[in-house]
């Protein structure tokens, strides 16, 4: 165990899960990325968040994963943090990519819990531990997503990877379970970084002490978010609630994150080329595209229907 004094990374607002682009044939398509990077960038979001759930990290290789987090380091060229999702169903396959998105350039990764089977507390330990052993130097965060990998990271085993692994700064929290996530606010004396992965939650989050977002809607719809983190930042909470209202209506026209074909599509209507999802992942009917496309208009502010 290493312990020590908590390493002094932190990041505030909103972090956008990146969808990955892909070829008719299913093969990367990296070149798209400079052009989702800049959409993003220039509607003011934190950070990006490579090979997550949004940017069908399980369906992609190791490989390839490894050459995603590259191509986003390049795009990105600096201007703002790259996270790169490096957790998995082994220790080792977790530490390999966790080793290589610090050598490539990445500014911190974040760790799902290893899927599929379901672990005791002691094992989950013994598995960041060695991650965080293996990269004493990079910051790492925790990524609680118990509906998809079947393992509960809570608060308990957070402070205790936190004191003993410096280099284990914050928690992304996708399990809906808001107590869960504020009591995340306090491990480390406040210091352990926190993002809500839940959309329809960010409000409440953020009002409650939280960070930031990890938004996959915001690949399509960044300035709403970004708007509404903005409000709860400058304690303009009626401004707030009604930037919370539009992100739930825009998350019920996209199906929130459960059509990632969907998300593809409409951000080609924003003049972003992504092209569509890896199979088994089926692709979206040109009409409910349009449909949703017209409704989603509304909701956006004026001038960035692009």
């Amino acid at each position: 165990m290493v312990g020590g004094s908590h390493m002094n990374f932190r990041i505030q607002g909103v972090v956008v899960p990146i969808v990955t682009p892909f070829k008719p044939d299913g093969a990367l398509k990296v070149e798209a990325l400079p052009a989702l990077v800049d959409f993003l960038m220039e509607c003011g979001v934190a950070g990006l968040f490579v090979g997550g759930s949004t940017g069908e990290g399980p369906l992609l290789t190791s490989e390839e994963r490894k050459a995603l987090c590259e191509a986003t380091v390049a795009a990105v060229a600096g201007r703002c943090p790259v996270i790169a999702q490096t957790g998995a169903p082994t220790t080792a396959e977790s530490i390999e990519l966790t080793v290589h998105a610090r050598n490539a350039g990445a500014d911190a990764a974040a760790l799902i819990a290893p899927y599929y089977y379901t672990h005791s507390v002691e094992a989950l330990f013994r598995h960041f531990a060695a991650v965080a052993e293996a990269c004493k130097d990079f910051p790492l965060y925790l990524y609680n997503f118990p509906a998809v990998s079947n393992n509960w990271l809570r608060v308990e085993l957070a402070q205790r990877l936190a004191e003993c692994y410096p280099n284990i700064v914050g928690i992304k929290d996708s399990s809906g379970a808001l107590e869960n996530l504020i009591a995340c606010t306090r491990v480390c004396d406040g210091q352990f970084n926190t993002f809500v992965g839940s959309d329809g939650l960010i409000l409440a989050a953020l009002a409650a002490g939280v960070d930031g977002a990890v938004s996959g809607n915001a690949n399509v719809v960044p300035e709403i978010v970004v708007a509404l983190h903005r409000a709860v930042a400058s304690d303009h909470l009626e401004e707030a609630r009604r930037w919370q209202a539009k992100l739930d209506a825009a998350r019920a026209l996209m199906g929130d994150g459960g059509n990632l074909a969907l998300y593809k599509a409409l951000l080609a209507r924003r003049g972003v080329e992504v092209g569509s999802v890896r199979a088994p992942l089926l692709p979206v009917e040109e009409e409910a595209v349009e449909q949703c496309w017209h409704r989603l208009q509304a909701l956006l502010p004026k001038a960035e229907h692009r």
